[in-house]
C-alpha cells in the first residue's frame, strides 16, 4: 500500500497562556510566562507554591453543570480543546463514514483531582465506603477519548496512551501512523492534564523535580540557565485534527502543516533520570528523520523537551549535537516550557502545536528567563533566548521524554513546499 500523507486541519487549545489558539500563540511568541501562585488549593505549606494554571476557564461553555460534575478536570480540558479543534477544522463527521474517524488521546496522570477528593473523603470519614458512583469513570485516562468519541459519533479507532511526559507525542505519532497506513481518514488527537493538586505538587516536590523559586514564579522555568532548579507544573488540553491529505483536499479544508515523521524509543537506563549522553533521545530523532526522508541539515527548528532541570537540558543538547553535527548550531532551538510550564502528559501536544504554528508563520518562539550561561552548554547553540526570532521554518521537530525512559519525536513540514 502506498503511504498516505497526513495534514493538520484543526487546532484547539486550553493553556496557561490562553484559552484559544490565537491567544496562546500571541503570548507564546511575546515571551509571556503563564506561572503564578497556585489558586486551586492552599499551597502555603508546600515547597513549591506556584504553577502554570489554566485561567478563566468555564466548562459550562461546553457541557451543563450537572454533566460537568460527572467529569474530572482533565476530561473538561479534553472536551474543550477537542470541541474547538473540530469546529476549527470545519469537518462534518456526519458526511463521512463514522468508522473512518477516531480518537487517540493522552494523559500522563488522568483523574488525579478525582482520586484525591474521593480518597480524602473516605480517609477522613467514619470508614463507611461512600464513594461517588462516577469515581472510576471520572478517574481513568481512557475516558477522555471515550467522551470525545461519544460527543461526536466517532466510531473508528479509540484509545488512550500513557507514557508519562511523552504521552501526547506518542498519541499524535500513533494517529499519524494509523492514517498513513489507511486505517483511518481523520483522527482527533492530543492530550490533557490537570495535576495541579496537593498530591501532584507534593509528589513532584518529594522527588525534588519542581522549581522552588517561590519569590519569582514568572522566572522560575529557565531552561538552559545555570541557575535552573527544576520544572514548573502546567495544565491544560490541546487538540490537533489529523486528516489524510486527499480527504482534506476533497472537502476544501484549510491546512496548517503536514506531519512527515515520527520516532519512538526507550532509554532503558533509569526510571526518572535521562541517559547522560542522550542515547535514547539521539535515536528517537534519527528515527523520525528517517521516516520523514530528511537529512539533519533539512531541519530548521527543534522544540526541545527542555524542562529546566539540571540533567535533562544538558543531555538533550548532547543528543542534538550528535544527530545534527555542526548543523546543530544553525538550528533554532527553544523550550516553550519556559512559558507554559510542563504539561506532563499534554506537553507533547502543546509543543507540537507550537511547531505547527512556527512553520505556518515563520516565527520561532523564545526560551525565556535566561540570565546566566551554563558552562556545560556549548555557546554556539542558538537557544532563541528571551525573544522570538523570525526565520523561514520549513521543518520543525518536537521532542518529548517521559519517566520510564520513554522518548518520542514528531516532525512537521510547512504545507505546500
Amino acid at each position: 500500500m502506498t503511504s498516505r500523507r497526513v495534514v493538520v486541519t484543526g487546532l484547539g487549545a486550553l493553556t496557561p497562556l490562553g484559552n484559544d489558539v490565537p491567544s496562546f500563540w500571541e503570548n507564546c511568541i511575546a515571551g509571556i510566562s503563564g506561572a503564578a501562585e497556585i489558586t486551586k488549593f492552599d499551597a502555603s505549606k508546600f515547597k513549591t507554591r506556584f504553577a502554570c494554571e489554566v485561567k478563566g476557564f468555564d466548562i459550562e461553555r461546553y457541557v451543563d453543570k450537572k454533566e460537568a460534575r460527572k467529569l474530572d478536570p482533565f476530561v473538561h480540558y479534553a472536551i474543550a480543546a477537542s470541541d474547538d479543534a473540530i469546529a476549527d477544522s470545519g469537518i462534518d463527521f456526519k458526511a463521512m463514514e463514522a468508522h473512518r474517524a477516531g480518537v487517540i488521546w493522552a494523559s500522563g496522570i488522568g483523574g488525579l483531582h478525582t482520586f484525591y477528593e474521593e480518597v480524602t473523603a473516605f480517609a477522613t470519614g467514619d470508614g463507611t465506603p461512600r464513594f461517588n458512583p462516577f469515581f472510576i469513570p471520572k478517574m481513568i485516562i481512557d475516558l477522555a477519548a471515550g467522551h470525545i468519541s461519544i460527543r461526536h459519533g466517532l466510531q473508528g479507532v479509540n484509545f488512550s496512551i500513557v507514557s508519562a511526559c511523552a504521552s501526547s507525542t506518542h498519541a499524535i505519532g500513533e494517529a499519524f501512523t494509523y492514517i498513513k497506513a489507511g486505517k483511518a481518514d481523520v483522527i482527533v488527537t492530543g492530550g490533557s492534564e490537570a495535576a495541579i493538586t496537593p498530591p501532584g505538587i507534593g509528589g513532584f516536590n518529594a522527588m525534588k523535580a519542581l522549581s522552588t523559586r517561590n519569590e519569582s514564579p514568572a522566572t522560575a522555568s529557565r531552561p538552559f540557565d545555570a541557575t535552573r532548579d527544576g520544572f514548573v507544573m502546567g495544565e491544560g488540553g490541546i487538540c490537533l485534527i489529523l486528516e489524510e491529505y486527499e480527504h482534506a483536499m476533497a472537502r476544501g479544508a484549510k491546512v496548517y502543516a503536514e506531519l512527515v515523521g515520527y520516532g519512538a524509543t526507550a532509554d532503558a537506563y533509569h526510571i526518572t533520570a535521562p541517559h547522560p549522553d542522550g542515547d535514547g533521545a539521539n535515536m528517537v530523532m534519527r528515527t523520525a528523520l528517517k521516516e520523514a526522508g530528511l537529512e539533519p541539515s533539512d531541519l530548521d527548528y527543534v522544540n526541545v523537551h527542555g524542562t529546566s532541570t539540571p540533567l535533562g537540558d544538558v543531555a538533550e543538547l548532547k543528543a542534538i549535537r550528535a544527530v545534527f553535527g555542526d548543523h546543530a548550531f544553525a538550528l533554532n532551538v527553544s523550550s516553550t516550557k519556559s512559558m507554559t510550564g510542563h504539561l506532563l502528559g499534554a506537553a507533547g501536544a502543546i509543543e507540537l502545536m507550537a511547531c505547527v504554528l512556527a512553520v505556518k508563520h515563520n516565527v520561532v518562539p523564545p526560551t525565556i528567563n535566561h540570565q546566566v550561561a551554563d558552562e556545560q552548554i556549548d555557546p554556539r547553540f542558538n537557544l532563541t533566548l528571551n525573544h522570538k526570532q523570525e526565520r523561514t521554518v520549513n521543518y520543525a521537530l518536537s521532542n518529548t521524554f517521559g519517566f520510564g525512559g520513554h522518548n518520542a519525536s514528531v516532525i512537521v513540514k510547512k504545507f505546500g513546499i
